[in-house]
C-alpha cells in the first residue's frame, strides 16, 4: 500500500461523518437516533443519516440509485461542498482525526467504560506546565512557529499543558473557570479527552497577574481592560495564532470551540456575548477558517451576535491562506 492510499484509510478509519455534519451545521435528532443510526438534521428538510460507527452515510431523500446520496467521509464532504476537490477533502479531513461529535449517541458498553474512565481534572494535573526546550515546546514554537511570549501568556492562564510525545494539551474551560475538557493536538494525532465536554479555549490579551503572579480572572480570560472583542476560532492553535497576529490585544478573548458547538459551548458563548453587549463598542470577531465549513461557521456565530445585539466582523487570513496558523507560519518563512 503506497503512503497515499494508508493515509486514505487513516483519514476513512479516523475521522467520524457525524464530526463532518456538525461543522457543516447539522444537528442530531436524539428522538429518531439510534447507537447505530443517528439521524442528522440541518433547516426544515435536509437529512443524513450517519451508519457503520460513524464511517458511512446516506441521503434518505435521495434515490437509491443516486450513488452521490451516499457513501464515506470522502463523498460527504463533497455532498456537503461540491465545489471541494479531492484535495481539499484531504486537507479538510487531516483537521478533524480523532475528533468526537458534541452530541454522541453512546452505546451501553462505552457508558460502562466512561464509568471507569479517568477524571479531567487529574489528567491535567498529571501533565506538566509548559517549558522552554521540551519537546512540546519545540513543536509549538517550531512546527506551528508561535512566539514565545503567546506560549508565555498561555502558560499563566493554565491554558496549554504538555502531553505525550510532543503533544499539547488545550483546555477548554467553563465561565467559572472549572476544567471541562482537554483538546489535544500533536504533531502526528489530535483528540479530545474521553468521558468529557467541550466549552471553550480561552486566552485574554495581555494577561492580568495577582501579586503572586499568578493568573486572574480565568473562566472569563483574565486581564484588566473591559473586555469589548470577542474573537472566535476554530482550533486552540489558531486561537494562539490569530493572538500572536494581533499582538495579543488587551481588548480581546481569544477563544476556539474545537469543532461542532454543543449544549456548553453555545452556554459560554452566550454568556461572553452579553458581556461584551454591555459595551457600545463590543464586536464579535469571526475568525473561523477560511473555507465553505468556515464561512457557514461564522455565518452562525454572527446570527448569534446579532441575536445577542453585538456587531460583527468576518475575519479571514489574506494571502489565501486556509487558517490562522498558516498565516503565522508562512509570516516566519518569510521572516516578517
Amino acid at each position: 500500500m503506497s503512503g497515499q492510499d494508508m493515509e486514505l484509510e487513516q483519514l476513512r478509519a479516523g475521522v467520524s461523518c457525524a464530526v463532518l455534519l456538525e461543522r457543516g451545521g447539522y444537528q442530531i435528532d436524539k428522538g429518531e437516533s439510534t447507537a447505530r443510526c443517528q439521524k442528522w438534521r440541518r433547516g426544515s428538510g435536509e437529512i443524513v443519516i450517519v451508519n457503520h460507527d460513524g464511517r458511512g452515510w446516506w441521503d434518505p431523500q435521495r434515490p437509491g440509485t443516486d450513488r452521490a446520496g451516499k457513501g464515506d467521509v470522502f463523498t460527504l464532504a463533497q455532498y456537503l461542498d461540491p465545489a471541494l476537490n479531492f484535495g481539499h477533502v484531504r486537507k479538510l479531513l487531516r483537521g478533524m482525526v480523532g475528533l468526537a461529535p458534541s452530541y454522541p449517541m453512546q452505546e451501553r458498553r462505552q457508558a460502562a467504560r466512561d464509568k471507569l474512565a479517568i477524571p479531567v481534572a487529574d489528567l491535567w494535573a498529571w501533565r506538566s506546565r509548559l517549558r522552554r526546550g521540551s519537546a512540546t515546546w519545540n513543536y509549538l514554537t517550531g512546527e506551528r512557529a508561535l512566539p514565545a511570549a503567546v506560549l508565555a501568556a498561555a502558560d499563566r492562564f493554565d491554558a496549554v499543558r504538555e502531553g505525550p510525545h510532543g503533544s499539547a494539551w488545550f483546555a477548554h474551560r467553563g465561565d467559572d473557570g472549572v476544567l471541562t475538557g482537554i483538546d489535544m493536538r500533536g504533531p502526528d494525532w489530535r483528540g479530545f479527552s474521553k468521558s468529557s465536554d467541550k466549552s471553550l479555549f480561552r486566552l485574554r490579551g495581555e494577561a492580568a497577574q495577582d501579586s503572586g503572579g499568578e493568573a486572574v480572572g480565568i473562566g472569563g480570560g483574565g486581564g484588566t481592560d473591559a473586555l469589548t472583542r470577542l474573537a472566535v476560532c476554530e482550533a486552540p492553535i489558531d486561537a494562539l495564532s490569530l493572538a500572536a497576529l494581533e499582538g495579543l490585544r488587551a481588548d480581546t478573548l481569544y477563544v476556539s470551540t474545537t469543532g461542532g458547538m454543543g449544549p456548553l459551548t453555545l452556554a459560554c458563548l452566550h454568556a461572553l456575548l452579553q458581556d461584551v453587549a454591555a459595551h457600545p463598542e463590543g464586536v464579535l470577531a469571526a475568525a473561523t477558517d477560511a473555507d465553505a465549513a468556515g464561512e457557514r461557521y461564522a455565518a452562525h456565530l454572527m446570527a448569534m451576535a446579532e441575536a445577542a445585539g453585538v456587531r460583527s466582523e468576518r475575519l479571514v487570513p489574506p494571502g489565501g491562506q486556509n487558517d490562522w496558523n498558516d498565516l503565522l507560519q508562512q509570516n516566519q518563512r518569510r521572516g516578517t
